[in-house]
């Protein structure tokens, strides 16, 4: 905690402010990349998102009131960035953000940074028939391997209820994948 807290103040003391925002960048691009792209899973728009949320974090920063970690504090605003942009693409098409995610899992195959199989497809289908929330613990539980109390804190929910949200979404893939 003590050398998260001497990171922080690097961060945001303008002597030291760019080498540690660039040691930021490198520790967590990839991370929170892999995070956005499961959730808005079109490479392109996870760059736009990637970018917009290293902005807040930059923007944000002095904010920041140490409540959780740091790394909590950012998948949260990755979380809430590719939320927001895939309910606005959504909007702008006219269409439901279930509907904007079903016809993005179609273009999967011709998208070239996705090496996926017609199974992965699938899965991809069904957790997009999940409700949100859901969909947010699997992916962050299942694709990223989270561990439940990082998810709480980045999601504000109790360990228990994200335990029970997992267990309902594995259920609902299950029936999904099983029935198609």
């Amino acid at each position: 905690m003590q050398e998260e807290e001497e990171f922080i103040q690097q961060l945001l003391n303008p002597k030291t402010q760019n080498e540690a925002f660039q040691k930021l960048l490198l520790t967590y691009q990839r991370p929170l990349y892999n995070h956005i792209r499961n959730l808005v899973l079109n490479h392109d728009d996870t760059d736009d998102v990637l970018q917009n949320t290293f902005i807040k974090i930059f923007q944000n920063l002095k904010n920041f009131k140490r409540e959780s970690k740091l790394f909590s504090w950012m998948y949260r605003i990755a979380t809430n960035e590719a939320l927001t942009f895939l309910n606005q693409k959504a909007k702008k098409g006219g269409i439901t953000s279930e509907t904007l995610q079903n016809k993005t899992i179609d273009n999967l195959k011709s998208d070239s940074y996705f090496d996926g199989n017609e199974i992965q497809i699938k899965l991809q289908k069904a957790i997009v028939a999940l409700p949100e929330k859901q969909q947010l613990v699997f992916k962050m539980k299942y694709f990223e391997e989270l561990k439940y109390e990082e998810i709480s804190e980045i999601l504000g929910t109790s360990v228990g209820a994200l335990k029970a949200s997992y267990h309902h979404a594995v259920k609902k893939i299950e029936a999904f994948v099983t029935s198609n």
